[in-house]
């Protein structure tokens, strides 16, 4: 078991215009790029700068937002069923998918040059390339909830699968692995690859992080607090940073499993998705309706 503390670093709050930010992403156009899943926008935030935002359906609920290959920014349309794809300039194009009612919510870039994405209602993950054609796989669990995904270091896509108490691997030709957490009702959501050539990833419902190497085996470490309900996952330089979307927290785990702990300032603010800026500073989506900046340069392990 990992050993851990709380501690104080500068966290700056800067208000975005719209309702409910949620995922956040670092664009090639060196700004944070972040969904307003409750008013339906695409916003952006260079830092120093002041935001601005795209309109979508106002009821299309985008979520997970990410980078493309393409030099364009990538998101889902939980309500919408959509995939949507936004270039630096603000272009929207939407795509539909084939399943309906799917809602696609996780969503990473894959090794292929295409982008890979989780529907949680269908128990499926898909493909979607440039051009918007679109790929679906079956999981072989019904009622998995499939949530984040991220690539990983072993040219495969990995995904969290929330109501299965397990960690998923598909192979970008399609085939899929599944392993079992030790933890029951753990409920894993985001994911991401580590400094040590493993994925971790949050267990919301257990307050713990995990760690899967890619030959399957799991380490798990419980946070101190336990009704924390981890969300959101990211790789630092030399170690894995959290959200704790019940505690008002942003933490960080050392793949030694140390972990560290730091209040948000304001109440309530609900911490979603977290990204490293173009300033090295951690940032954060805010679903109060700010983004937050963590200097994390000061930390000392």
């Amino acid at each position: 078991m990992g050993r851990f503390r709380m501690s104080r670093i500068g966290i700056e709050e800067f208000p975005v215009p719209g309702e409910g930010p949620y995922a956040i992403a670092l664009g090639p156009d060196g700004a944070l790029w972040y969904t307003l899943v409750r008013s339906g926008h695409i916003g952006r935030l260079a830092p120093g700068g002041s935001p601005e935002s795209w309109p979508l359906d106002p009821d299309s609920g985008p979520t997970v937002i990410a980078a493309g290959p393409d030099g364009a920014l990538w998101f889902t349309e939980y309500r919408a069923h959509r995939i949507g794809r936004i270039t630096t300039d603000g272009v929207v194009t939407e795509f539909p998918l084939p399943t309906p009612e799917c809602g696609p919510y996780g969503l990473a870039a894959g090794p292929d040059g295409a982008m890979w994405f989780t529907e949680i209602a269908t128990d499926r993950v898909g493909r979607i390339t440039e051009s918007g054609d679109v790929t679906e796989f079956a999981l072989p669990t019904s009622g998995a909830f499939p949530s984040a995904i991220a690539a990983g270091p072993d040219g495969a896509l990995w995904f969290t699968m929330n109501q299965a108490d397990a960690i998923g691997r598909i192979t970008i030709d399609g085939e899929v692995t599944v392993h079992g957490l030790p933890t029951p009702a753990a409920g894993p959501v985001g994911i991401a690859a580590g400094p040590d050539d493993a994925l971790w990833f949050v267990e919301i419902a257990a307050g713990q992080i995990g760690r899967i190497t890619v030959q399957g085996e799991v380490t798990e470490f419980p946070l101190p607090d336990r009704a924390a309900r981890p969300h959101a996952i990211v790789r630092g330089d030399d170690a894995l940073w959290f959200t704790e979307w019940g505690g008002n927290r942003v933490g960080s785990i050392t793949p030694g499993g140390a972990v560290e702990t730091y209040q948000l300032p304001t109440p309530g603010s609900e911490p979603h998705g977290l990204v490293f800026g173009p300033d090295r500073a951690l940032w954060t989506a805010l679903e109060l309706g700010k983004l937050a900046r963590i200097d994390v340069r000061g930390v000392i392990r």
